[in-house]
């Protein structure tokens, strides 16, 4: 398998160092590929040859990192716990640490193992509630802020055209994910490696998930999933959950008729909620180049800050890791962009490091079977705490 895939390789790097293999996975953005191997060129201490990888990265990459025929430096959707104690990948901290500070917290904590950073976040994915003015103010709806006033909404805007709120065809069940746990006070997994929701507000939360497909206030069917705004686009709901990646063909087609919102906040000890995500740029540590191989995730992820501008903005629409960077950044300063950059800051949260496969399968099949089988929250929430709770105990004794 890493023999057929390595043929799709592009030479990059024309300084007189030694060569060292970049990859990434296949973005669906127009024009990455061809800034990643820009960016390669630039860089002048080494031959740094870029591999973009379709298929399954993450497999691709993890069964890599066990060999010698692996990249020396990679993205990857982690690193993973197990990939990080396992000695897979190489320690960034010192490459880090004097701008540590400066990255949203959020996505960089996912990243950090015993005190010590063992990947750098590259750009920030975001989901947000996108909402029309013009159909909320006909209805004589006000944007919601707390899930109550969420569901009202969905049921109220809810026409024989127009469904009140999309959140995928299934209902919500695979995207949600922990969200709805955050905006009601909670977490997936404690700081101390506990399960974070063992708490009746769970089952309460997601009993109101429920209560919008019982409703019938969901659209199912989409031409498109949540991932694209075409149901938005098409006025066939008020409401979607979608990636901030929709907003640039949303305001073209709404202009200022539309909004964003963090998933609202539910119960009194709730908050408002954005998942955040990033990629990170890791070495490594089977690589026989780690020294030059950090050399160049530095000065890529690091050093470069107009190059992780343009690999943010120029190719689809993201939020660069770094806050400052964020912050400078014209296309994010006014209107909804802005409104989500400051909501992924201030309501941002990401899956911990602790939150394995095992643990995210169990929890996301009760949340399916809540929403869609109308299953007992109390009782599903029972089972996967115990499920949890197993699984951590386990990733404590490793």
């Amino acid at each position: 398998m890493l023999a057929a895939c390595g043929s799709n390789t592009g030479r990059g790097g024309d300084g007189s160092g030694p060569g060292i293999s970049q990859w990434y996975h296949q973005y669906g953005e127009p024009g990455v590929e061809r800034a990643v191997r820009r960016y390669a060129d630039a860089y002048k201490k080494a031959h740094v040859t870029v591999q973009w990888r379709p298929g399954d990265y993450d497999r691709q990459t993890a069964a890599a990192l066990l060999t010698d025929s692996g990249p020396d430096v990679f993205e990857v959707n982690g690193p993973t716990l197990d990939q990080i104690r396992g000695g897979q990948v190489v320690d960034l901290t010192a490459e880090v640490e004097p701008v540590k500070d400066d990255f949203h917290q959020a996505v960089l904590a996912p990243k950090i193992w015993q005190d010590r950073i063992w990947g750098i976040p590259q750009t920030i994915d975001t989901q947000l509630l996108y909402y029309r003015k013009s159909l909320l103010k006909d209805a004589g709806v006000e944007p919601p802020r707390t899930l109550d006033a969420l569901v009202d909404a969905a049921r109220k805007l809810t026409t024989k055209k127009t469904k009140g709120l999309f959140l995928g065809n299934d209902g919500g069940a695979g995207v949600l994910g922990g969200t709805p746990l955050f905006a009601a006070g909670l977490s997936l997994v404690t700081e101390d490696g506990k399960v974070g929701f063992d708490d009746p507000a769970a089952a309460r939360t997601l009993g109101k998930i429920r209560r919008l497909y019982a409703d019938t206030s969901l659209l199912l069917g989409a031409p498109t999933d949540w991932s694209g705004p075409a149901a938005f686009l098409q006025e066939l709901t008020a409401m979607q959950w979608s990636g901030l990646w929709a907003l640039p063909q949303i305001q073209q087609t709404f202009g200022d008729d539309f909004g964003v919102l963090p998933f609202p906040a539910d119960g009194p000890h709730g908050a408002p909620a954005v998942p955040v995500g990033a990629y990170a740029s890791a070495v490594s540590a089977h690589s026989a180049r780690k020294a030059e191989a950090k050399a160049f995730a530095s000065w890529l992820w690091i050093e470069r800050t107009d190059l992780q501008q343009d690999f943010a903005l120029s190719y689809g629409f993201h939020i660069p890791a770094r806050t400052s960077l964020a912050k400078k950044a014209a296309r994010l300063r006014t209107g909804a962009a802005a409104d989500a950059v400051r909501y992924a800051t201030d309501h941002g949260h990401a899956e911990p490091l602790r939150w394995t496969t095992a643990s995210r399968t169990a929890y996301q099949d009760a949340l399916s079977h809540i929403i869609k089988d109308g299953a007992s929250p109390e009782s599903e929430m029972r089972t996967v705490v115990r499920k949890v709770d197993a699984e951590l105990a386990r990733v404590r004794k490793r």
